[in-house]
């Protein structure tokens, strides 16, 4: 294909590409199915990988992440970016509308709109293209998190219609109730601690230094504040509705997300709506925003030292309800993770009714001083888990009995360990405790890691109870007749449950290494172990000091990893895995040239014809190895624009020879 037919093919397929992100994660609707439009994207990505100079660094294919950022930059915001002043009291709503009423001249507005339990956040469009990511940090300068924030789908790289030319927009990034629950499901399935709420894993994920994690987590966007020189419109409501016609997710009028009003009777209204409709919501929100519209008036009213004069947050008091403590339960993790579960009278909270609420562990229970049949408060808040905060002592019972952690596991009555350093305690008989059996098989079968069609929780735990599996390696030895004589099973459904295990084979290690259950080992961090080692012996046999070398493993992870394979009944799994054919070794994929082989490879600056993605890939399929710091080692720096003084500095210091892009397209080209 010539060059000019394949830029044209790339900019229309762009187009119609993010013409169906925007239709979905912004408008909420489809034109085509799933599948087209992922053989639209992969069309893209193949052009793009055969034309690498043609591809655009704001593409919809760099959605997906990739780029790792070590240390985010701090960069001075253009406009202040400061914080609201705070109320729960509607009367103090009351006493600034009249402040602003009396200082402010001409007819009032105001705009009504929620404030989103997340990530404050300000971008910046130069010429219709994402140009930066800035966080709040102090108002005054803020983190570039440019990298992460364009995997955000709901937020646009390139822009439609008539903007400005050069202008910031300001919004919150959330995480959906949603994604933020299946988050923490995974989490436990791993046995590690749940995130506590939306908020704090939100702006923990956007500091993290994988973007391709970061575009995982599911993380939106709203959109809702418009600033620069020249603005399309004179207030704020009609800007905010100005720039959905660019392209971005806004709050809709029409689900009352954003709402104008010339009435303090109109602000009150929309408080007490969202008080009572908040629990709705597929996203946390912990008040109402209420803002002057006019930007002239705006000006006039101006700013205190912290906070603008013309806008005021309301804040939602935190739910909180009391229950009686009936009793405390303890659940077993497929990891041996004990944790303790209190059991209450039900009661209505957050539009759930609620019957349980999670203690954590041992030091969560001592720090409460719970008694049995205590009446405990309880709060969901930001919480998506309901909590106890508190424990009314005025209604203890005399002799009410201290809560006593358990000593031995509730399921096989093993004396439980707690390992210094850890919040749980464990049950250590992790071949015979039946939950952790059973966890492990349903973790192993799961959709992220071996996906076996045909095969279920509920399958897993009839096979366990019938005697037929104790591992997932005996997965692979059912018979036909085991399996189709299970109840509700049948001739179809044991058909699907062995296709399903037949497919699996084909599945690539790093998953089949995620699959086998290892504590602390999760989806990223088995992607990481399998790129660097290769196959499962290099891994059994690694020491730990060549386990800490690898990339996001730990001290923890790689105490965690030894002792799995320390055990011999985990090593004969892995041996019967791989006598059935699992994927047990990284398939290497095919080199374009080897003039790279040996050498380390450091990268740094912005480039014309590759992304840092599509430059490191270069690399590595021409044989070189990409690290990130410059070192006597270092073979080769490929330098391109904006590269740092320091680390420039440092090479000439270090006399590491430096080569431009055209000269290393030259090297790997021969």
């Amino acid at each position: 294909m010539e060059k000019s037919i394949a830029k044209e093919k790339i900019e229309a397929l762009s187009e119609k590409v993010a013409y169906h992100n925007h239709l979905y994660y912004v408008e909420s609707r489809t034109e085509i199915s799933d599948f087209d439009f992922d053989q639209l994207l992969k069309e893209l990505q193949e052009l793009e990988e055969q034309f690498p100079e043609l591809a655009d660094e704001n593409s919809p294919t760099k959605r997906v992440g990739g780029d790792i950022t070590k240390k985010f930059q701090t960069v001075k915001h253009e406009y202040p970016m400061l914080s609201l002043s705070n109320t729960y009291s509607q009367e103090e709503i009351i006493d600034w509308e009249n402040r602003v009423k009396k200082t402010a001249p001409g007819e009032l507005k105001y705009v009504c709109e929620l404030k989103y339990d997340g990530v404050a956040i300000g971008i910046r469009y130069e010429n219709g293209v994402f140009n930066r990511a800035i966080t709040r940090g102090d108002g005054k300068q803020g983190e570039d998190v440019s990298t992460n924030v364009k995997t955000i789908r709901s937020i646009p790289l390139r822009l439609k219609g008539n903007y400005p030319e050069v202008f910031e927009i300001r919004g919150e990034i959330f995480f959906p109730l949603d994604k933020f629950n299946e988050l923490n499901q995974q989490r436990e399935e791993l046995g590690e601690d749940l995130f506590a709420n939306p908020r704090n894993t939100a702006s923990g994920t956007l500091k993290m230094q994988d973007s391709s994690v970061v575009a995982t987590r599911g993380l939106d966007c709203f959109l809702y504040g418009v600033y620069g020189d020249e603005l399309p419109a004179d207030g704020h409501y009609e800007s905010v509705l100005k720039a959905k016609s660019w392209g971005f997710k806004i709050p809709t009028p029409e689900r009352r997300f954003i709402e104008r009003t010339d009435s303090i009777e109109g602000i009150m209204d929309f408080i007490n709506y969202w008080d009572e409709n908040r629990a709705d919501l597929p996203f946390e929100i912990d008040g109402v925003v209420i803002k002057v519209d006019d930007y002239g008036q705006q000006q006039d009213l101006g700013f205190t030292a912290k906070s603008p004069r013309w806008a005021i947050a309301y804040k939602f008091k935190t739910e909180q309800v009391s229950s009686k403590l009936e009793a405390v339960t303890y659940q077993v993790g497929r990891t041996g993770a004990v944790t303790p579960v209190a059991n209450l009278t039900p009661v209505p909270l957050g539009g759930t009714i609620v019957k349980r609420a999670s203690l954590h562990n041992q030091d969560q229970i001592n720090k409460l001083d719970l008694h049995e049949e205590d009446t405990v408060y309880v709060e969901k808040g930001g919480e998506i888990i309901p909590k106890i905060v508190g424990v009314d002592l005025t209604e203890r019972k005399k002799n009410a009995q201290k809560i006593e952690f358990i000593e031995k596991c509730p399921e096989c009555d093993t004396p439980l360990k707690r390992f210094e350093g850890e919040a749980h305690h464990y049950c250590p008989n992790d071949m015979g405790c039946p939950p952790q059996i059973t966890g492990r098989m349903i973790h192993f079968i799961s959709r992220k890691a071996m996906d076996i069609d045909g095969l279920g929780s509920e399958t897993i735990d009839q096979l366990f109870r019938e005697g037929f599996v104790k591992n997932s390696a005996d997965l692979y030895d059912l018979k036909f007749e085991q399996v189709e004589n299970l109840e509700r099973m049948g001739k179809k459904s044991a058909e699907n449950l062995f296709n399903g295990l037949k497919e699996s084979k084909s599945v690539p290690f790093e998953r089949v290494l995620f699959a086998l259950g290892i504590r602390y080992v999760g989806e990223t961090v088995a992607k990481k172990i399998a790129k660097a080692k290769k196959n499962i012996d290099a891994i059994i046999s690694s020491s730990y000091d060549d386990l800490i070398a690898v990339d996001e493993v730990g001290e923890k992870i790689a105490i965690s990893i030894q002792e799995h394979f320390s055990n011999e009944e985990n090593r004969e799994i892995v041996e019967r895995l791989k006598k059935h054919g699992l994927s047990f070794e990284i398939e290497e994929e095919e080199l374009d040239s080897s003039v790279l082989e040996g050498k380390s490879i450091v990268v740094s600056g912005v480039f014309s014809h590759f992304s840092r993605t599509e430059l490191k890939k270069a690399i590595e399929k021409n044989g070189g190895k990409n690290v990130s710091s410059l070192s006597s080692k270092t073979d080769y720096l490929i330098a391109g624009e904006n590269m740092g003084p320091a680390k420039l500095e440092k090479a000439k210091k270090l006399e590491i020879p430096m080569l431009s892009e055209d000269e290393f397209i030259k090297l790997i080209e021969g």
